[in-house]
């Protein structure tokens, strides 16, 4: 078997960078976010609605204000495209065997939210290669991995699935400016005619960019090649075979409470909707909160007071439901439906957004797995948000292909897709997000129209759920 590798540069065979969780220092432009405009209304409400408000509170990006990749337009397809890049879900910190009597530099706020640990050792290919799994989440097949370092510390790990079209990784090279990195390591993983193009265009982004190589892999069928080393003595034509379980960094990374699954397939299936007789019973309880939604606002004499009363109501049972998440409960069906309900409204959602802490995950997840699909994309929304902001951007990736999958035009999906997709750190929101005070004043007072998004879904239908 052949590399299919390009002409390799000098290279010491036992020299190999380490790597680490860490993500990218942001810049921001100001974005919107809109209220759907309306489709059918009940024949008990008025024709016709004030205009929906618009809500700009937010420092992200707007989709034309940043490097998009070929890959990925401005306006998301509900089945996201392979070449999503996606950043580490661990926050491991790994230097090499050279860098190891040297502490780990102290993180800064503007760099990487990492803290000083002591750091893994990697001392062979087989080593990165063990490592990789638990720095993605799961063990990658057709894959790009790039893992940038500066002062021998990792400072961003980003996965795309293979094959993509030119100009993909575009994106990392802002992220190597606001970083400072000095150095990559690029391991592919499949056969040489689907992993040589994605790694030479890495290399060659990384040579315009002034970035070192300081190791490019390729690995297949338990072998690996180096595209930086012609040595048959260390990197023979035939690849050279490599024992995961022979290294130490896997027992090292589950020590400290790390998980590699075998898949994307499996860590996709830790968002699944629920099935069977679960998936009855909340699409019973979902049923009953319509029901009695419908005939609240039927009832409803005065539209505007009407709106102010349910969106307090529905402050107050977000409230709830992070203290009882924080308590270590869980909402049962009735609850969960009312608040998936009540998350359509933006004002609601984003006063949820606002309060947002990396311990809210679990809330946010139970609820993109329980609800019904019309009201996935703002549980999924906050789940992504909740999970970047911890570092787990595979996680966040997948809740969003939920989102989108669910509403394609979904804009909080939107833009932190694309904040992901352009290696975004979390730290863009350090101090940017309103409080729920300054969302009132930015919203103003309730309005008929904030309604309008889940009378939209009212009328809508499920798939019928699985019986087993």
């Amino acid at each position: 078997m052949t590399s299919n590798r390009p002409t390799p540069a000098p290279h010491h065979p036992h020299t190999v960078p380490a790597t680490g969780g860490g993500s990218a220092t942001p810049h921001a432009a100001p974005a919107t976010s809109g209220v759907p405009s309306p489709s059918t209304l009940p024949s008990t409400l008025p024709s016709t609605l004030p205009p929906p408000s618009t809500l700009s509170p937010y420092p992200f990006p707007s989709p034309g204000s940043l490097e998009a990749t070929d890959a990925m337009p401005a306006q998301l397809p509900a089945q996201l495209p392979a070449q999503l890049p996606e950043q580490p879900a661990t926050r491991m910190p790994l230097q090499t065997s050279e860098q190891a009597s040297i502490p780990p530099p102290t993180p800064s706020p503007s760099s990487t939210p990492f803290t000083p640990e002591p750091c893994l050792t990697l001392t062979s290919p087989t080593d990165v290669l063990a490592a990789v799994p638990y720095l993605v989440g799961f063990h990658p097949s057709a894959s790009l991995i790039v893992v940038g370092l500066a002062r021998g510390q990792a400072k961003m790990v980003a996965r795309w699935g293979l094959p993509f079209p030119p100009g993909t990784l575009d994106a990392m090279s802002p992220l190597f400016g606001r970083e400072g990195i000095t150095e990559i390591v690029i391991i592919g993983y499949g056969a040489g005619d689907l992993v040589t193009p994605a790694v030479d265009e890495a290399r060659r982004l990384a040579a315009k960019d002034g970035v070192r190589v300081g190791e490019a892999l390729r690995a297949h069928e338990g072998r690996y090649w180096s595209y930086v080393c012609d040595l048959a003595t260390c990197c023979p034509a035939e690849g050279t075979p490599y024992d995961l379980s022979s290294s130490q960094i896997a027992a090292e990374a589950t020590v400290r409470g790390l998980v590699a699954l075998p898949n994307r397939e499996a860590l996709e299936r830790t968002l699944a909707p629920v099935t069977g007789p679960v998936r009855m019973a909340m699409r019973r309880a979902t049923a009953a909160a319509i029901a009695d939604f419908q005939a609240r606002i039927t009832a409803a004499t005065d539209l505007t007071a009407f709106t102010g009363q349910f969106v307090s109501e529905a402050l107050t049972r977000v409230h709830s439901a992070l203290e009882t998440h924080s308590d270590g409960g869980r909402l049962n069906d009735a609850e969960a439906a009312r608040l998936g309900l009540d998350l359509t409204v933006m004002r609601v959602r984003d006063e949820a957004w606002t309060l947002m802490d990396d311990s809210h995950a679990l809330l946010w997840k139970d609820l993109t797995r329980r609800l019904e699909p019309r009201f996935i994309p703002p549980v999924a929304s906050l789940l992504a948000m909740a999970a970047w902001r911890s570092g787990n951007s595979v996680q966040a990736t997948i809740a969003l292909e939920r989102a989108l999958t669910a509403d394609p035009a979904y804009s909080m999906a939107n833009l932190l897709m694309h904040a992901l997709q352009n290696l975004l750190s979390p730290t863009i929101l350090q101090g940017r997000l309103p409080t729920p005070a300054e969302l009132d004043k930015t919203m103003g007072s309730p309005c008929a129209s904030w309604l309008l998004p889940l009378i939209n879904l009212l009328d809508e239908e499920d798939p019928l759920p699985a019986l087993e």
